[in-house]
């Protein structure tokens, strides 16, 4: 049993993301959890992690026994849930990486029912401006927007989304005329820097499809790498965004902010919610991402109406 027990440990270790976290969450001291790696890398005969007290990085065989000792363990959970009698009970650890914005007000509060829900899972949320992939530092779910991630992922639509052109009253009023968004090279545009994404370019598709699809480059005099910030700032009249129409639907439906140009729209900016290709995906991943699925839509006030024809 000790490869099971070391595997588990490994995990653990990854999930907490350092050495003083491990000790802590395991009632161990320090030097007693930096000695178990120490011994399990020399019964591997590799080394799994670069480390100091505050961080640690796996190397490639680290994510490689995490991953498929993963696996392992969670065969094993599923085989005990099937065999055991209360089947029904779902337990184990569950990592999720959200980004800020959407992780700190809908996904915390989703995930403290599902714990509340569920007292023999584990859960824990790490928020990110970078997506991080499932399996790497121990996540089970990553939620991610736009593009899907790799095919070796297996990704759960879980918000339908577009990016929406919008602005405060009070700058409405006085901005130069918009009539298409290559006008928007004339306007006060507050961009998000954020990830290694093309920040400055903002690109459109007409709702009816009478018009080709518009890319266009914007300034403006000022740029936050926080999304929040960035809707606060139109919401004080200082530009125009373009912003997930998950993020301003409230202001949208208050009048705090109006949306521009409604004959066009955002790309598509869809939630998924991804995870690893495995056998045996453990219950409780399942469970939480069906959670998401059924409820985020609700939490944001997003129809497919509103989505689609930009109704506030």
């Amino acid at each position: 049993m000790a490869p099971l027990d070391d595997l588990a440990f490994f995990q653990r270790l990854a999930r907490a993301g350092s050495l003083t976290a491990t000790a802590r969450d395991l009632g161990l001291s320090l030097s007693a959890v930096s000695k178990r790696l120490k011994q399990l890398e020399s019964r591997l005969g590799v080394s799994l992690a670069s480390r100091t007290t505050r961080r640690l990085t796996l190397t490639a065989e680290g994510e490689r026994y995490l991953a498929d000792g993963g696996s392992i363990l969670d065969e094993l959970a599923e085989l005990e849930e099937g065999l055991g009698a209360q089947r029904a009970a779902l337990s184990g650890p569950l990592k999720v990486n959200a980004t800020f914005g959407l992780g700190r007000r809908h996904v915390a509060p989703l995930l403290s029912r599902f714990c509340a829900s569920h007292p023999g899972v584990e859960g824990i949320l790490e928020l990110s401006n970078f997506p991080m992939t499932p399996g790497e530092q121990g996540v089970d779910i990553g939620i991610r927007v736009g593009a899907l991630p790799d095919s070796r992922l297996v990704a759960q639509r879980i918000l339908d989304n577009r990016r929406i052109l919008c602005a405060a009253p009070a700058y409405a009023e006085r901005m130069p005329r918009l009539a298409e968004p290559a006008d928007l090279a004339r306007h006060s545009c507050l961009v998000l820097r954020e990830n290694d994404s093309d920040f400055a370019l903002w690109r459109f598709e007409h709702r009816a499809g009478a018009c080709p699809d518009q890319a266009v480059k914007v300034a403006g005099p000022l740029a936050s790498n926080d999304g929040e910030v960035i809707v606060n700032l139109a919401l004080d009249g200082h530009g125009v965004i373009l912003r997930s129409r998950w993020d301003v639907q409230s202001h949208l439906a208050e009048g705090r902010l109006v949306a521009l140009l409604p004959e066009w729209q955002g790309v598509r900016a869809d939630f998924h919610a991804v995870y690893r290709q495995r056998r045996h995906v453990p219950a409780r991943i399942r469970a939480f991402v069906e959670m998401l699925h059924d409820e985020l839509p609700g939490r944001v006030g997003l129809s497919m109406e509103n989505l689609m024809w930009g109704q506030s």
